[in-house]
């Protein structure tokens, strides 16, 4: 099913597993890549020296396309668009908007750039900067998310700029695939999906917590940094969210020294990080604080399988899923799905 995105990634399917921190690490990002889909390894809670460490092992695993994803507000993103260039990696995407210099750079090097935006003005601004191409994530996404469904914010970017667009947020299924081709996407990215396969690394018990989720235990919270946050709802979210303001930030300050150390990150470049984030954005330095929670709260369940203390990003689709497929085995069925989809179609005029 070549389309837009598969010529512009070299990859067989129009499918992009997305770059989860924690979770997106080598192994399944080559078996991704190795299944036909353009599989993109999380960086921003790894060392530069880890980064590169893991870009060799993804390369050790498959001779397929991959990407990997940056921080652009990253005090070090330099270093790690450098590693990217060096080691001849594909794809460069970023949760924020790069800016227009770091589009310049990776593109002069020959790498692919495809930014993640939430909203139309940002879609125009990269595509005007000169990304290849951007991931459109509806408010149905996991992680952080806005509050524009994908059905209403795809159609309007599509119809914003040139560039491929690719669908995110609620995507799970072939059928979803064909829609978000319908309304003119290039191909779908999918989280959750991925995050729930055999090939992922994530704890068996913390799978098990979200293939028991329905639909309603999916919530949109503030709690953890600040900003709207989609995740599981469980006892440690509920706890977040009636805790008091001088606790959250004791524990936002806990959490920045631990992801300092994790990271490898010193404290003034910690500093200037956070100077990075508040530009250009109404965050209060408390705010900026919490922002530390996500990454080690995530670490708590998806590395060291302690649901009790981390938090689960989730996806509404985690309340469609039950079962572990491989990569291999998602990505086919998901173009199976998707082509049978396709020929039940009436015929125009039918």
């Amino acid at each position: 099913m070549p389309t837009r995105l598969t010529e512009l990634a070299g990859v067989r399917h129009p499918i992009v597993q997305t770059g989860m921190g924690w979770v997106a690490g080598p192994r399944l990002v080559s078996a991704a890549a190795n299944a036909g889909a353009l599989g993109i390894l999380a960086s921003a809670t790894m060392t530069v020296d880890r980064l590169r460490s893991a870009v060799r092992e993804v390369k050790s695993r498959t001779d397929a396309p991959f990407g990997v994803n940056l921080r652009a507000d990253a005090g070090d993103a330099g270093q790690r668009v450098q590693v990217i260039v060096d080691e001849g990696v594909k794809v460069a995407s970023f949760a924020l908007a790069p800016s227009r210099e770091l589009i310049a750079r990776l593109k002069d090097a020959g790498v692919v750039v495809i930014p993640s935006i939430g909203a139309r003005r940002h879609a125009e601004k990269v595509a005007a900067w000169g990304a290849d191409a951007v991931v459109v994530q509806g408010g149905e996404g996991g992680g952080h998310t806005g509050d524009v469904a994908t059905t209403v914010l795809l159609p309007q970017v599509v119809d914003a700029v040139d560039i491929p667009v690719i669908a995110a947020g609620g995507f799970h299924d072939g059928r979803g695939l064909v829609a978000a081709l319908s309304y003119g996407a290039a191909g779908v990215a999918m989280g959750t999906r991925f995050l729930l396969t055999s090939d992922s690394t994530v704890p068996d018990a913390v799978k098990a917590r979200y293939l028991a989720a329905t639909v309603k235990d999916v919530t949109l919270t503030t709690k953890v940094d600040g900003l709207p946050h989609r995740m599981l709802r469980t006892e440690l979210v509920d706890g977040l969210e009636r805790s008091g303001r001088l606790s959250s930030l004791l524990r936002a300050v806990r959490h920045a020294s631990a992801f300092r150390r994790e990271t490898g990150m010193s404290r003034s470049q910690l500093v200037r990080d956070g100077l990075a984030m508040k530009h250009g954005k109404d965050l209060t330095w408390s705010q900026v604080l919490f922002a530390a929670n996500t990454p080690m709260l995530l670490r708590a369940s998806m590395v060291e399988g302690r649901t009790d203390l981390g938090v689960m990003a989730a996806g509404q689709v985690a309340g469609l899923i039950d079962d572990l497929p491989s990569c291999a085995e998602l990505v086919d069925r998901v173009m199976s799905e998707a082509e049978a989809t396709l020929r039940a179609l009436p015929a125009p005029g039918a």
